[in-house]
């Protein structure tokens, strides 16, 4: 069964959003909590509730990335609320961090969590999988945990999001198609699972296709204050693109690097690098054909009421790891409604029936047409964007 976009005018099944979708966050039903650690407020007139939990980091240096995932999920409880369920969340702080993200599932598993959208960061989702795949069990489903462990071996688990080597597989043949010709370094953090793991099967693949790697850079997570020595030895042995999959303060550090020195190369990045354009004090400019392999942009015509309403509620652009989580919630919603359940569903009930419906249902999201396998993994087409005049247009 297929499940359009709530912001979709040719919804059926979401007739009670339909009607208000344009109208702003302020003007969707109520349903989800607007604060870290305050539970789900306003039920729909004769609506039971669903608690949907999200767990990220609020604080610390990847506070951006859960901040997108919490307002995400609770735009999502919104707009996918009806007069029957009404769905509430309540988001924990986990500071990235994967013994405060299991405290923190715990705390929402006392709550009365009946599915868990989160965690954001893989360490924590790797944590937190393994509890939730415990019996009493619960269903998640990470928006943007993209290592294939997460989900390894488990039955309640899922993504929303491209696991690491999907992403570098199809990073490594885009590129093989619009840049045959290039000498390529690829520019990693070796420290960090998402970007090994994209980084390991781009070059699979890369070997495969007969792409020509000249070079590779690596660096961690305490020495992301400068690339200059990097893009030197990168520079010296001829490399013309940069294929870096690392998040977006990182790759704003390496396009300044690139420019104060006079490297004119080429780059791209994975869905971590979405976001640049936000980092403070950096100057966009320097974004300008930036290539991104990632499933939304908010400059598309297809994402632009759920821009507007993200933007009212949140004063923010929001990106993929919003409409990840946005997603997350919208398959949960037609997953219920596929296995027939209600909102008063028991947590254990939802996670032995839910897997099997997730197997069964096309969600039309943001972030492309998804589906899943019964191992938990999304299967949704890559798209590449350029930055051009500081917006995001398909390359």
């Amino acid at each position: 069964m297929t499940y359009q976009n709530a912001f979709n005018p040719a919804v059926t099944r979401r007739n009670l959003i339909a009607g208000v979708a344009g109208l702003g966050a302020a003007g969707i039903l109520a349903g989800c909590s607007s604060n870290g650690g305050g539970s789900g407020s306003g039920s729909a007139s004769g609506a039971g509730e669903f608690k949907i939990g999200s767990i990220g980091p609020l604080t610390g240096a990847a506070a951006s990335y859960g901040t997108s995932v919490k307002n995400g999920a609770e735009l999502g409880c919104k707009d996918f609320s009806t007069d029957a369920i009404t769905f509430v969340s309540k988001c924990e702080d986990d500071v990235a961090d994967g013994e405060k993200s299991v405290n923190a599932f715990n705390s929402l598993a006392d709550w009365g969590m009946q599915a868990l959208v989160g965690p954001t960061t893989t360490g924590a989702s790797l944590a937190v999988a393994e509890v939730a795949n415990s019996d009493p069990k619960i269903f998640m489903i990470t928006p943007s945990a993209s290592s294939p462990d997460v989900t390894a071996d488990k039955t309640c688990v899922f993504q929303a999001c491209f696991s690491d080597p999907n992403q570098g597989a199809n990073a490594a043949t885009k590129l093989a198609e619009m840049f045959p010709d290039e000498k390529f370094v690829v520019f990693y953090n070796s420290g960090d699972t998402y970007s090994s793991g994209i980084r390991d099967a781009f070059i699979a693949k890369a070997e495969e296709l007969k792409l020509e790697i000249v070079d590779e850079e690596t660096f961690k997570d305490d020495s992301q204050t400068s690339f200059t020595n990097q893009l030197t030895k990168a520079k010296d042995k001829g490399a013309t693109m940069i294929f870096a999959p690392i998040y977006y303060t990182p790759a704003s550090v390496l396009l300044s690097n690139a420019a104060a020195m006079g490297y004119d190369v080429k780059m791209m990045g994975c869905d971590g690098m979405d976001g640049i354009l936000g980092v403070e004090n950096f100057d966009t400019s320097l974004a300008e054909g930036l290539y991104l392999m990632t499933p939304f942009s908010a400059d598309e015509e297809k994402n632009a009421d759920f821009v507007t309403a993200y933007k009212d509620a949140y004063g923010e652009t929001p990106d993929q790891f919003a409409a990840d989580a946005y997603d997350a919630v919208h398959a949960i919603s037609a997953a219920l409604e596929e296995a027939g359940l209600g909102a008063d569903a028991d947590p254990t009930e939802v996670a032995e029936k839910l897997p099997e419906a997730m197997t069964k249902i096309t969600v039309e999201g943001l972030t492309g047409a998804l589906t899943w396998n019964d191992k938990g993994e999304v299967e949704k087409d890559p798209m590449v964007y350029v930055i051009q005049d500081g917006k995001y247009v398909a390359a």
